[in-house]
């Protein structure tokens, strides 16, 4: 996983921590914005352990932040800061919080589908502090690591790095070929 841009759950907190008196927000689209009336639900902390296509082990561990919407709560204005620090403190009385683990936030409505966001900017406009929040995608680690993602090559390889699937596609004189026979190159 690529996590030099994303959040971790330490900045995400010290942000936090500097705009305790204003009014957090969260856009999940553009003109978008979660309802004021919103509450974080629950906190969750995810040690993820994978494998990937290339047969390399990757760990990392997820903050995961859920945001609900009541259907109808009446509230015109979003919780402050201070508020959300005095839930997140609550959590981690029972389960410390990893600093260094990747932030998401888990929010769904009517109008979009439950996904877990990153948070991207939390930007200081006016007395709100706005969490801009980016979707999340699918990656290939293996390009990440110099190699290469895609369907598997005659040899049955995947992921390989680079200069590996470079060796393995070579250039063939089909004339100094006397037959056509299995792995001789010609077909």
């Amino acid at each position: 996983m690529n996590t030099t841009e994303l959040m971790t759950w330490g900045d995400f907190k010290s942000q936090l921590t500097r705009n305790v008196e204003a009014i957090l927000q969260f856009q999940y689209a553009e003109d978008k914005w979660v309802d004021a009336s919103y509450h974080i639900t629950e906190i969750k902390q995810a040690p993820i352990t994978s494998v990937d296509c290339g047969g390399v082990m990757n760990a990392w561990t997820e903050i995961i932040v859920q945001l609900w919407e009541p259907a109808s709560d009446g509230s015109e204005r979003a919780m402050k800061v201070g508020k959300a620090l005095s839930i997140i403190e609550l959590v981690e009385k029972s389960l410390p919080l990893n600093p260094g683990g990747i932030v998401k936030i888990e929010f769904g409505n009517s109008e979009f589908d439950t996904r877990q966001l990153f948070p991207g900017n939390l930007i200081l406009k006016g007395e709100n502090l706005v969490v801009d929040l980016i979707p999340d995608a699918t990656q290939c680690k293996a390009i990440g690591r110099g190699g290469s993602c895609g369907p598997k090559d005659q040899n049955g390889t995947c992921c390989v790095p680079a200069q590996e699937e470079e060796s393995q596609n070579r250039m063939v004189n089909l004339a100094t070929i006397q037959s056509c026979t299995p792995g001789s190159g010609c077909c």
